[in-house]
């Protein structure tokens, strides 16, 4: 049964991007069929990236262009896809499954949602998560992401019994994404390098490449605490 893989945070720089990449070489990695789509117009650095594999698609609240995301759930029919999303487009996105009944045609064809929430542990970007999950209920399974390399404490979250009564409610996997270090990250990202091309990386020395290494194996064990990969690897 592949899923659709929404990569969301509805804010920009909750760090959306880097799990988006970081899933994507889990991917290739663990040899599991997939495919990338980038739908962030403004800075789609995914699809930089990933250039010679991403599709692209449009979620957008103008019915002329109402179906420029079809292709995500006509290419999930056969294998999973990651889904890159914009900031701001929870509207569109809403839009776009609710117009369609992609739940209900999700069930009928064999695909299914799973929302992927990237959070700094913020305000906005917390009442976001809550608002997201609120929208979706038991139809599309939340994963809330809270990512370390923007906040490293997360008890005031953890004490907040709006979002854990969500949390229970709708059994939301709560899991941790590594911090990437300042130096690696910003390399990779100003030459457009794959995880890949990261771990080989001459300029970053023994350590720097290791530090990618580690990355990427607590990455890996984060994902792999979502059931729901287990089942795409199987």
């Amino acid at each position: 049964m592949p899923t659709i893989h929404l990569v969301d945070g509805e804010k920009g720089g909750v760090g959306k991007s880097l799990l988006t990449r970081t899933m994507i070489q889990y991917c290739v990695d663990k040899r599991i069929p997939f495919v990338p789509v980038e739908t962030d117009r403004s800075n789609p650095d995914v699809a930089g990236v990933y250039k010679d594999i991403c599709q692209y698609a449009v979620f957008t609240e103008d019915e002329r262009l109402a179906d420029k995301a079809d292709r995500i759930f006509e290419i999930a029919m056969s294998k999973p896809v990651i889904v890159n999303l914009a900031a701001q487009s929870h509207r569109a996105v809403k839009g776009w499954i609710e117009r369609n009944h992609l739940i209900e045609l999700g069930n009928s064809e064999g695909v299914r949602f799973c929302k992927w929430f990237v959070s700094t542990g913020g305000y906005d970007s917390l009442n976001l998560f809550v608002q997201s999950v609120n929208t979706y209920g038991d139809n599309i399974p939340h994963v809330l992401v809270r990512n370390l390399g923007l906040c490293d404490d997360w008890e005031h979250v953890e004490s907040d019994t709006t979002i854990q009564n969500l949390v229970n409610k709708y059994k939301i996997q709560v899991v941790d994404f590594p911090k990437l270090a300042y130096k690696e990250r910003n390399i990779i990202d100003q030459n457009r390098l794959t995880f890949a091309q990261a771990r080989e990386y001459k300029e970053f020395g023994v350590l720097g490449k290791q530090r990618v290494v580690n990355f990427l194996k607590l990455a890996y064990v984060t994902f792999e605490t979502v059931g729901i990969w287990y089942e795409e690897v199987k």
